[in-house]
């Protein structure tokens, strides 16, 4: 853990925003910050990491579960762990592979100890644990582990969800033991990996309050929010953001796992937020749909046949500065890799670039004013 020396400084508050910094082993991660999701050590859409630096990336994602099942974290530790493997020298974040195991795998079956489950790739058997996943992520070595959870369906019953919660308590403090141990190995490669505990309880706002106030007490390096943007509406989402964020500690980083679009981003910000991920800017982004400041543009639709405008005027990214839409939506239509490509850079620098953006408007006490222009921008 973080043997008691202040990693997560608070910089600026703006109503309940919070603009801070979290020093890594790895370098400083500004907030609030959206990862980059590289699933399995790469973002999809042909982009490199000398591309991430060049488009501001601060941190890379990448999955346990999946990095486990193809490849193998054990060739990757001798390797001498993921930052080496991908040449990638800022933080990385793991998930836990909790996620994956309830949503991928094929006949799982849960228990105290972890989960039985069928790997998706070649139906071997596989179990998985708290132990299993601090092992796997301590071997890729990343900056920031995710402890092991149980990702419960949507909807569940209140009685369903509350005995998950507290199995996912339990295997929390499991996890905490095991990365303890694990950074006093000899052979360790990250000896000063970080742990986050996530929250859950589904929509049951008294669930997940008392799940904070208990996993708040734990002194993790920074707290998570799970199980939400599962199916529920935004306004649901918002609302358990509003009711459970207020009892994590504010003097760690705070996550929402897997979310979101822009618009998600901002306002969960204005809710104390300070950590994203989300596939949506690289998965769009290889659907040729691209995120503008007045909009989301479909590249395939017709109009933008002859249209000479870059995606977005001004726009600082590599596809912007060189190219018009009209190229881009002909390397699209000719399935040319190169058109996902850009798409996905410029995608993934807009989000970063609104990061930048969110950042300044904080540290500035304008945050309210600048999302709620953002916002009328985009609401095309």
């Amino acid at each position: 853990m973080n043997n008691g020396e202040i990693m997560y400084e608070l910089i600026a508050k703006d109503g309940k925003a919070k603009r801070g910094r979290l020093k890594t082993v790895h370098g400083t991660i500004e907030t609030p910050v959206f990862m980059n999701v590289g699933t399995v050590g790469a973002i999809k859409g042909a982009v490199s990491t000398d591309d991430l630096r060049n488009i501001g990336t601060q941190v890379e994602l990448s999955n346990t579960y999946h990095l486990h099942v193809r490849t193998g974290d054990r060739l990757i530790k001798k390797y001498g762990g993921l930052h080496k493997f991908m040449n990638w020298d800022r933080p990385i974040l793991t998930d836990s592979g909790g996620f994956q195991v309830f949503s991928l795998a094929k006949l799982r079956k849960i228990k105290e100890e972890g989960v039985s489950f069928s790997s998706h790739i070649d139906g071997r058997k596989i179990f998985m644990g708290p132990e299993e996943s601090m092992q796997i992520q301590s071997n890729l070595g990343s900056t920031i582990a995710m402890a092991f959870d149980e990702c419960p369906p949507h909807p569940a019953t209140r009685e369903y969800m509350q005995n998950s919660v507290d199995r996912t308590t339990r295997w929390l403090e499991r996890c905490k033991r095991e990365m303890k141990r694990l950074n006093f190995l000899e052979d360790t490669i990250n000896p000063h990996q970080l742990l986050f505990g996530i929250n859950q309880g589904g929509t049951f706002e008294d669930i997940r309050i008392a799940h904070a106030k208990t996993i708040a007490a734990m002194d993790l390096d920074g707290y998570a929010l799970g199980g939400l943007a599962v199916g529920e509406s935004h306004e649901e989402m918002y609302r358990i953001l509003d009711e459970t964020v207020p009892f994590l500690p504010e003097d760690k980083p705070t996550y929402l796992m897997g979310v979101g679009t822009p618009a998600n981003i901002l306002e969960a910000v204005d809710r104390g937020v300070d950590f994203f991920d989300c596939v949506y800017p690289s998965r769009n982004g290889r659907h040729g749909h691209v995120y503008t400041n007045h909009g989301k543009l479909n590249l395939f639709n017709k109009k933008y046949e002859l249209d000479d405008r870059p995606i977005e005027e001004g726009c600082q990214c590599p596809a912007c500065r060189s190219y018009s839409r009209a190229y881009i939506r002909h390397l699209l239509k000719a399935k040319e890799m190169l058109g996902m490509r850009l798409c996905v850079l410029h995608n993934l620098y807009f989000y970063n670039t609104m990061m930048d953006e969110i950042r300044d408007a904080i540290e500035e006490g304008r945050y309210k004013e600048y999302k709620n222009q953002k916002l009328d921008g985009m609401m095309n």
